[in-house]
């Protein structure tokens, strides 16, 4: 008994259903055409095509100051954020075997000097010994070579004293640029080993009033950039504030990361309040072409493409041959059963005519990613284009509501 009476129940609910279907089909079918679709007037005003990359801020010159010596850190002369003059000491490091190699670089100096003078007086008395024939000419030649070894001798002893007074020297590291100390990499009592490579102890911006944003542009917009170009940027420390600069150089060498290749595009930026600061983040944009005076479609006219009911319920024309959805929508034309190269500068808006949806291919300028420039086509000013449709409920005034239970 409980079955035919459950096979009762679910087909009048497959009829509730499928009647509430044809009944909303038929209302949204009864709607105007204006009531169906979003519409858009199309307009002319200005437009402008931009370029966005991040990027990161820097010290347009950033000097790190390392050592030539080894040795522990026994006083340091600044800290972070420290202004510094060219030539100030910024940190001395413990200099005694420095000053016992230089004693005794001047000892043996002083030892070759004693060689040096006994053999000149030798060579003196041997040529004085070879006028009055009691020496040989050997003995002389002997005398002569004697002192010439130690010339070169006490010249090696000398080169030595001063290479040991210059490392001496190097234990009292300088700034070698008038400038900002933006990091400090040692501590009093830190040993630093310059054997194989200079260690980096300071890191000083030379001018912070003046810094360049290093940031990664794509190659599909690299080609529209060109050194000079203004540029407004923002950072996250500002939010509410845009920057200004102008792209500095575009640098040659490129970057791939999982197979997109970026290059990186320097700009100079002036910081005479200096509160942009090293390593901020900066997202820049690139204002790359513009129109005053352009005739706008929106984008989500080129977008936008009739289902299949609806162009059987408007009784449109078919899309026209060749025409594509351009840069900002729609599929490609085909031709022969196969595709055809995309092209990037037409598309296809749909105008309401009356009650009917009407086809109108355009060419494309440039966008700004809202609206994009009609360089061609039958579009003007005042024309509806559609940018979508309306749900069947979405116009509806008042009516009877089914309710499905």
């Amino acid at each position: 008994m409980k079955s035919p009476l459950k096979k009762a129940l679910y087909v009048l609910l497959a009829a509730a259903v499928i009647g509430g279907g044809v009944y909303f089909w038929k209302r949204h079918s009864a709607q105007p055409a204006a009531q169906r679709y979003q519409l858009q007037a199309i307009e002319r005003g200005g437009l402008s095509q931009s370029v966005s990359a991040n990027g990161t801020l820097n010290p347009v010159t950033l000097v790190s100051v390392g050592t030539q010596v080894s040795g522990t850190v026994k006083k340091l002369h600044v800290d972070f954020n420290d202004k510094v003059e060219k030539g100030q000491i910024l940190a001395e490091l413990d200099d005694s075997l420095l000053q016992a190699q230089v004693q005794q670089s001047a000892a043996n100096a002083r030892s070759a000097q004693a060689s040096l003078d006994l053999a000149r007086a030798n060579e003196a008395r041997m040529q004085g010994l070879y006028k009055q024939e009691y020496v040989s000419k050997q003995d002389l030649d002997s005398a002569v070579q004697a002192r010439k070894s130690a010339e070169a001798q006490q010249a090696l002893y000398q080169a030595q004293m001063q290479r040991d007074r210059a490392n001496l020297a190097y234990s009292v590291i300088r700034s070698p640029v008038a400038g900002v100390v933006v990091d400090r990499s040692v501590d009093v009592g830190q040993t630093v080993a310059a054997s194989f490579q200079t260690p980096t102890l300071f890191k000083i911006a030379q001018d912070l009033s003046k810094m360049q944003i290093d940031s990664a542009f794509a190659e599909a917009d690299i080609g529209n950039i060109r050194v000079g170009q203004p540029v407004k940027f923002t950072v996250d420390a500002f939010p509410d504030r845009n920057f200004r600069g102008a792209v500095k150089q575009i640098r040659l060498n490129p970057t791939t990361t999982q197979n997109v290749v970026t290059y990186d595009v320097v700009v100079s930026v002036d910081n005479p309040e200096q509160i942009l600061l090293p390593g901020m983040t900066a997202y820049v944009n690139i204002v790359v072409a513009r129109r005053e005076d352009a005739l706008l479609v929106p984008n989500a006219a080129l977008r936008y493409h009739p289902s299949e009911a609806a162009l059987q319920q408007n009784g449109a024309a078919e899309k026209p041959a060749g025409a594509s959805g351009g840069k900002n929508g729609g599929g490609n034309g085909t031709v022969a059963g196969k595709r055809k190269k995309r092209d990037l500068y037409s598309g296809t808006v749909y105008v309401l005519q009356g009650d009917k949806l009407q086809p109108v291919s355009v060419k494309l300028g440039i966008t700004d990613n809202r609206n994009t420039e009609v360089v061609g086509g039958d579009l003007k000013v005042g024309d509806q284009v559609v940018v979508g449709e309306n749900q069947p409920g979405d116009q509806s005034s008042s009516g009877v509501r089914m309710r499905m239970f």
